[in-house]
Order: structure tokens, then C-alpha cells, then sequence
């Protein structure tokens, strides 16, 4: 059952009428105090809401309302119902609790289609579950999941790809967190394939390289003459994604003046190319992430709250590779696999202290910083003999210096990763029986560097 509050009788019967259309079980009524009593007698499984009533129009009856629902029927999802020069009082709705708002005067599919997503998504709740948090993944989940370039089998990558599996399918905006290199793109995707959209397209936005002036041509587009060079129509982002998911990376970047255009266009999913005076439909799954801490950014007032509260719905936090170090040795056999392929080399082998060593990096740089790392070493090595510890001797040492600046913050243990450098040079010193040029050579270091590390660790030159 659909709860219905709103003190207008008009909206009462269109919404009524519109999900029975629907197929749903809406019941209506005209003040908070019907909805309390809702509330004590038959929990409703979605709550749609007015802010406002007739006793008071500053939003402050409908705040109430909101929290005696958390209290009463905290596994009921609220969607608020504001004018759009209201959005404040809905940011504060959110703040309370609410799962999402819309606002007057709302698009009939629009309301219905998050409406349909946020029902999906409470089907699968746990009993704590909270908006942005609500999913309990199952073992099941992911079992016929498409996880294309996904690689993996750690327990933090396992959960994730589950809640994934129960996001992708409804339209819920989803927003993705997680350091740079981490594979954020890769999830945007999943969520996309995964979906009733995979046939429609996907386009990808990296909002940080937009220069301001060009926000809205690059969004919405243009027309023939809208500005100087503009010698032809050009479909903007949001119309190329129509039908389809739109992956807004880098969203923590936006400027305020593009923020607001960005929170009309999520809003009203309508949207007016540069010089045309028509407004046109964006029917799109919004899919965004970043690197940066926006709740900062929302609390120093760089971010916009009423656009990180449109955006999140869902919120998925990638875990960095050194929380999921099971999953190094799989992604090192396919980072290999691949650079191989593209270089005409076989597939080189790694032995057991590389693997050592390569699982045990801190990579700061995550899941990039170690394909680059092993592409580089399928290539010195031409794939012509096993790949060493000694191979990496640069980045043991790079790991090292990292380990004992004073603002590292990884976890990492100097000492441990001191050990692995040492254990790579003695390797090398053995594989090329003690000289030390060619030592030196094979690390990738001078003769010199070579020295000072030798006395370092207490090694003969001898």
C-alpha cells in the first residue's frame, strides 16, 4: 500500500488514480493527522508526501510528520512532494530521513519510475536499513551478473558486486565512491549491463575536464548559430544518453553556477540546448562518482546538498586494492595476460617472491598503478623469463620511501617492506652471480644507489 498525504484533493485523485493505473494500492488522506493513524494501524510500503498543509506553510508541520513516520514505520521509504522553490525544506526532509523528494509540478513517469525504484530497492532491506544504505545483498545476487572486466573474488569485492546486482536493475540514481584507480568507471558500467537500459547507451562525462564555459554545450548542446563556431546542431551529453545511463565522473569538480544547472536537469529530466527555446526530455539513469569527500564539500559549502542528496540514492564505496589483496595474484595473471596480447609477446610466468612482493605493495594508486606496473615489466622483460622480485626493485624502494615519509598514512609496515627490498637485491645479486653492474642494471638503479642500499641493509660488496 501507497500512502498518500496532501491537504489538495486535486493532487489526492490524480495521484490515486494514477497508481491504480499502475497496478499499486494507493490510500489517500488530507492531513498528518489520518497519516499517524495509518501509521499506528496497516505500515505502509512506500509513503508519498506534501510539505506543506493548510495550518502551516512553512514546512515545519510536514518535518513533523516525517519524523513521527521514522519513528512509527521506520521500514516505510518517504518520497517528499515540494515546490521547486522549496528545495530547501526538502534537503532538510532528506536530512531527516526521506529516500528521495520530487518537485511540483511533477512529470507523471518521472514520479512513477522513482517511485517503481525506490519500492525495488526496500524490498531488499534489512531491517536497520537506512536511505543510501537500505540493501542487503544476498549470496545469490550476483550469481547471473554480468561482471565484464570486473576481476576478482575477495570478500569486499563479493559484497559490492551483490549490492550492485540489486541496484543495477531499477532506475535509482547511484552514486560511486572510491580513490583514484580503483575501477570506478568498471562499476558505472556493470551497473549500466546489468540493467533494462544495457541496450541504450552509455556515455561517459568526465565533468573535471568540462571548462566552465562550455558546461552547457557539452550537456545540453546547441544549435546552428547559438554562439560563434557554432556552425551546426550538436547533441549534447544528456540527449546522446537518452533511453540510457549517463556516467557522470568526477562530479565532486562541478563549479556552483554548474551545480544548479546540473540539479535542474536530475530534477525535471528536461533540459534547453544552447539557443533553442524548446525544452526537451532527457529519459536517463543517472550513474555519478568521484574521488572527493563530498559530505566536506556539502558542510564547507563547496557542494550543493539538495544536488549530493539527488545524486545519492544509492551510495557503493569501492574498497582500495589494499583492502582486497586476495584478488592481487588474479588481477597480476590478467594485467600480464593483456599487455602480452597487446605487445605480440607469450604470457610471462612470475615467480613465487614476486608474487610475494607484488601482493604485499601498498599501491597508492590502486588497481591502475599495478596494470601499469605489471605492463612494464611484460615488456623490459620481453616475456623471456620468469619475472623476479627483482623486477620490481623500484617500486619495493619507491614503497619504502612512501612507508617512512612523515605523512604516510598507509598501513603498510616500513620494516616489512625494507625486508622485501633487501630480499629483491640479494635475488638479483644471486641471478647475476655477484656482479654488480649488471646488479645495478637489472633494479634499474645506479651502480652508486646500488652501494648505499647495499650498506643500508648490511650487505658485502664481496
Amino acid at each position: 500500500m501507497i500512502l498518500i498525504v496532501d491537504d489538495d484533493a486535486a493532487v489526492r485523485t490524480s495521484l490515486t488514480f494514477l497508481l491504480r493505473r499502475e497496478g499499486l494500492e494507493p490510500l489517500a488522506v488530507a492531513s498528518p493527522d489520518e497519516a499517524l493513524g495509518v501509521f499506528r494501524s496497516t505500515p505502509p510500503d512506500l509513503i508519498l508526501m506534501d510539505m506543506n498543509f493548510s495550518r502551516a506553510t512553512s514546512g515545519e508541520e510536514g518535518l513533523h510528520l516525517l519524523a513521527q513516520a521514522r519513528i512509527l514505520v521506520p521500514e516505510s521509504p518517504v518520497v517528499l512532494i515540494t515546490a521547486w522553490g522549496s528545495i530547501d525544506l526538502a534537503v532538510k526532509g532528506m536530512r531527516a530521513g526521506a529516500a528521495d523528494f520530487i518537485t511540483k509540478p511533477f512529470d507523471n513517469r518521472l514520479l512513477l519510475q522513482r517511485i517503481h525504484s525506490i519500492l525495488d530497492l526496500s524490498a531488499g532491506s534489512a531491517p536497520e536499513a537506512s536511505p543510501g544504505s537500505r540493501l542487503a545483498p544476498t549470496a545469490d545476487d550476483a550469481a547471473e551478473f554480468n561482471r565484464d572486466g570486473i576481476i576478482g573474488r575477495s570478500n569486499a569485492l563479493q559484497q559490492l558486486l551483490a549490492t550492485v546486482a540489486r541496484v543495477a536493475p531499477t532506475d535509482a540514481s547511484v552514486l560511486i565512491l572510491g580513490e583514484n584507480g580503483t575501477g570506478k568507471e568498471l562499476i558505472a558500467r556493470a551497473i549500466h549491463q546489468n540493467s533494462r537500459r544495457a541496450a541504450a547507451p552509455f556515455v561517459e562525462v568526465n565533468l573535471g575536464g568540462i571548462p566552465h564555459s562550455l558546461f552547457e554545450s557539452e550537456m545540453f548542446g546547441h544549435v546552428k548559430g547559438a554562439f560563434t563556431g557554432a556552425v551546426a546542431n550538436r547533441k549534447g551529453r544528456f540527449e546522446m544518453a537518452d533511453r540510457g545511463t549517463i556516467f557522470l565522473d568526477e562530479v565532486g569538480d562541478l563549479d556552483p553556477a554548474s551545480q544548479v544547472k546540473m540539479l535542474r536537469v536530475l530534477q525535471e529530466h528536461t533540459f534547453q540546448p544552447l539557443g533553442d527555446s524548446r525544452t526537451r526530455r532527457a529519459d536517463v539513469r543517472v550513474v555519478s562518482a568521484t574521488n572527493a569527500d563530498l559530505t566536506s564539500l556539502v558542510a564547507s559549502g563547496t557542494f550543493r546538498e539538495d544536488l549530493y542528496y539527488r545524486l545519492n540514492l544509492i551510495t557503493l564505496r569501492i574498497p582500495p586494492l589494499r583492502e582486497r589483496r586476495e584478488d592481487i595474484p588474479l588481477l597480476i595473471n590478467h594485467f600480464s595476460r593483456l599487455a602480452a596480447e597487446r605487445n605480440s609477446l607469450p604470457q610471462p610466468e612470475f615467480s613465487s617472491d614476486a608474487m610475494t612482493l607484488l601482493t604485499r605493495l601498498p599501491y597508492p594508486g590502486n588497481i591502475r598503478q599495478l596494470r601499469n606496473i605489471i605492463e612494464r615489466a611484460v615488456i623490459i622483460t620481453g616475456a623471456r623469463r620468469p619475472i623476479s622480485a627483482a623486477d620490481f626493485a623500484g617500486e619495493a624502494e619507491a614503497a619504502t620511501l612512501a612507508a617512512d615519509a612523515p605523512a604516510a598514512t598507509d598501513s603498510s609496515s616500513p620494516s616489512t617492506l625494507a625486508d622485501l627490498e633487501r630480499d629483491a637485491i640479494l635475488t638479483a645479486i644471486h641471478d647475476h652471480d655477484g656482479n654488480l653492474s649488471r646488479t645495478a642494471l637489472s633494479l634499474g638503479i645506479t651502480r652508486q644507489a646500488l652501494y648505499r642500499k647495499l650498506d643500508k641493509f648490511g650487505i658485502t660488496r664481496h
